[in-house]
């Protein structure tokens, strides 16, 4: 049985296990580097392995691994065993500090980018203290940074530790201006809630498209989809909550802070969130989030979905990234405090966000941009493709009034009087919230909604860091000659707020009118991936990177490379996928189903002329169901031909010697289409063979299958 206050964190090489194993110099040593984010010393690597390892065995581990990021959007892991042998073959168990803080997989085999070639096979992972150890079905996982032989970044988790130094950096002198100690830092801070579909195991082994592309690529929708609302915050089921039961005491035991578990929208998607820690933790908690949502779900015959978008015409899937800074003693620094108007270091801070989303539309939306992500945004169910900040009516009016030159009091909250005697009254919000906005303001943080569910919060996570640290690095360089601090501070804050407004949008994002008016006030609408990705390697947003130290130009352009590449191998992946499909299942059942209808018909004549019936023996009457069906099926069948026929040319066209760019671009004019069209047929098919005859479990088996 599972106890809670005693087995959180059973897996994990916490800060309590460190300094009960470690002699009390090195646990200081190593606290210290953890805290301050600084190396740890290497003349005390081979004790603190030692100590890891006997911990690790004591959990049943028998092998370590360097567990690492690469560019793939999954994590990796090569197991070593402790085994060794001294003397005369006499058996050891051995980790030292060299195999802790240094591996050695193979670079070339992994997405660079056109930073390794195949035959420069060299790379390195290097252990990150700041993110604890943790053992998992016998193996100690250490986390790790994954670089090239000549040290680029190969990973996600680099650059995001990157960019949180560049953050601490710039924040740290924005803090002494006004008057924090020394040695206070700022850190970026992260609470992913992450959306996924429970499906049962035989539907989803009886659908190619689900096993290969992790979407269904044909599918009428059901007759009862999310229409009721009646999904979600429901009753869960109870399968569903044994594998969350089980969920949660997996995450637990690694030290993962699972808070909040519920139903979503859509039938059979569901969430859940962890609560808030450093940008580099979460990020590698949801990873383990993500692993163990999979592996669990088999034990209950069940399998995780989470693409973003796994049912076209149903909701889809996203990871909303809460994002916050907060200094290193614990305060918030986007926390507006009772009266906002007068906290000039969050105005500042808050500023400064405003500025960097404003000015970066274009690097934000390209951190979410995937393949699997454009089915998602702006289709009524997730933020646009347009980027805008929701601030709420409290926060906007007091910039209001710094625009204008006033003062704005803060708003005094209201008690709700429900009427009812036995209902306790309760304190009113200053300010709604806004489910359509893609970057919206939430109390003492953002949430940025755009993010897909099947996204690392990496990615977006070290954009933002990134683009707020170069803002703060300009407020810093102007506030740090300014002669008089509050006048220059309060000049500052309004100019900002008066430059970058347009950006700031409370109403409905989900709107047309909001397009329009987007447009005017130049906001971009970069509504594919093809759209976004090009921004990424514009001089500016390099030089920017670059500034900030998070990465060098070659990184920059090497992962817009993978990107694209990755954008083309999905497209190619689900093209092919649905001509397999098409070929080896709809097709034989169309033409099965259309033969017996034919052979029904004939029947029906014959039958006829045995009784001789004369209008039922020359097909006058009694068959106008079979012909009517028929005509649909023969008509729907031709239609299957010529769209089986167009996407294969569709991809007999695609050039891949040709640019990267020009390949997505192709994809996306061409396949995309074809795909589209071939979906649009098939499943009007779905709709009219019978369903012993179609070879595909439908939307309402799959979405309602689980009980």
């Amino acid at each position: 049985m599972f106890d809670l206050s005693t087995d959180y964190a059973s897996q994990v090489f916490t800060p309590k296990a460190m300094k009960e194993r470690l002699p009390a110099d090195v646990y200081t040593s190593l606290k210290k580097s953890i805290d301050s984010r600084t190396g740890v010393d290497p003349q005390y690597a081979d004790t603190i392995a030692c100590a890891m390892k006997d911990w690790a065995i004591e959990q049943g581990a028998t092998h370590f691994t360097h567990w690492f990021q690469p560019m793939t959007g999954v994590t990796a892991e090569k197991h070593d065993s402790f085994v060794d042998f001294e003397g005369d073959r006499e058996l050891v168990l051995e980790f030292s500090g060299k195999e802790l803080v240094r591996g050695e997989p193979d670079a070339s085999s992994f997405p660079s980018g056109g930073i390794r070639a195949t035959y420069e096979a060299r790379g390195y992972t290097t252990w990150d203290p700041t993110s604890y150890a943790f053992v998992k079905d016998t193996i100690l996982y250490i986390p790790t940074a994954f670089v090239s032989y000549s040290g680029e970044a190969l990973d996600k988790k680099t650059p995001l530790l990157r960019s949180m130094q560049a953050l601490s950096k710039q924040g740290q002198r924005i803090l002494k201006l006004f008057g924090s100690a020394n040695g206070v830092d700022v850190v970026a801070n992260i609470g992913a809630e992450q959306e996924y579909f429970l499906i049962d195991e035989s539907m989803y082994e009886q659908r190619p498209d689900l096993v290969y592309a992790g979407r269904t690529l044909y599918g009428a929708a059901p007759p009862k989809g999310q229409d009721l609302d009646d999904h979600y915050f429901g009753v869960i089921k109870p399968r569903v909550l044994e594998f969350m039961e089980e969920l949660d005491e997996t995450l637990w035991s690694l030290g993962i802070a699972s808070k909040t578990r519920h139903n979503e929208v859509a039938p059979a998607q569901h969430e859940v969130a962890a609560v808030y820690e450093s940008a580099n933790a979460a990020t590698d908690h949801n990873q383990l989030i993500m692993e163990t949502i999979k592996t669990v779900a088999p034990r209950h015959g069940l399998v995780a979905l989470t693409n973003e978008k796994p049912f076209a015409g149903v909701n889809g899937s996203g990871k909303h990234l809460n994002w916050s800074l907060s200094t290193s003693t614990g305060e918030n620094l986007l926390d507006p405090g009772k009266t906002p108007s007068d906290n000039a270091r969050f105005l500042l801070f808050l500023s400064a966000v405003i500025k960097a989303v404003d000015e970066h539309q274009d690097l934000l939306r390209m951190s979410v941009a995937t393949a699997a992500n454009d089915h998602r945004l702006g289709k009524a169910e997730a933020p646009p493709a347009i980027i805008s900040i929701f601030l709420g009516e409290e926060l906007t009016e007091i910039l209001d009034g710094i625009k204008a030159g006033e003062k704005v009091e803060a708003k005094k909250r209201t008690k709700f009087d429900l009427g009812v005697d036995v209902l306790p009254n309760f304190t009113k919000d200053t300010t709604d919230r806004n489910r359509t906005s893609p970057f919206a303001f939430t109390g003492n943080k953002f949430e940025f909604r755009m993010v897909g569910s099947s996204l690392s919060t990496a990615g977006p996570g070290f954009i933002l860091n990134a683009i707020v640290a170069d803002a703060l690095t300009g407020f810093a360089d102007r506030l740090e000659k300014a002669g008089d601090f509050k006048a220059e501070l309060a000049a500052l804050i309004k100019e900002t707020i008066v430059a970058h407004e347009r950006i700031i949008f409370n109403g409905n994002n989900y709107s047309d009118e909001w397009v329009e008016e987007a447009e005017k006030r130049g906001l971009l609408n970069l509504l594919t991936t093809v759209d976004a990705l090009p921004y990424f390697i514009t001089d500016e947003n390099i030089a920017l990177l670059d500034r900030q130290g998070v990465l060098s130009e070659t990184e920059t352009r090497s992962r817009y490379e993978l990107l694209l590449e990755a954008y083309v191998k999905i497209l190619r992946i689900e093209a092919a996928s649905m001509l397999e499909i098409a070929h080896r299942d709809i097709v034989p059942a169309v033409i099965s189903y259309s033969a017996d209808v034919a052979n029904a018909a004939a029947a029906k004549v014959k039958i006829g002329e045995n009784l001789g019936v004369a209008e039922l023996a020359v097909g006058k009457k009694g068959l106008a169901l079979e012909k009517s069906l028929l005509a649909k099926l023969c008509a729907l069948s031709d239609d299957l031909d010529a769209d089986i026929s167009a996407l294969e040319s569709a991809m007999a066209g695609a050039d891949e010697d040709a640019d990267i760019l020009d390949q997505a671009a192709y994809c996306k004019s061409n396949i995309i289409a074809a795909m589209e069209k071939l979906r649009a047929t098939a499943d009007t098919l779905e709709m009219l063979v019978d369903s012993g005859y179609w070879p595909l479990p439908s939307y309402g088996e799959i979405l309602y299958s689980v009980k």
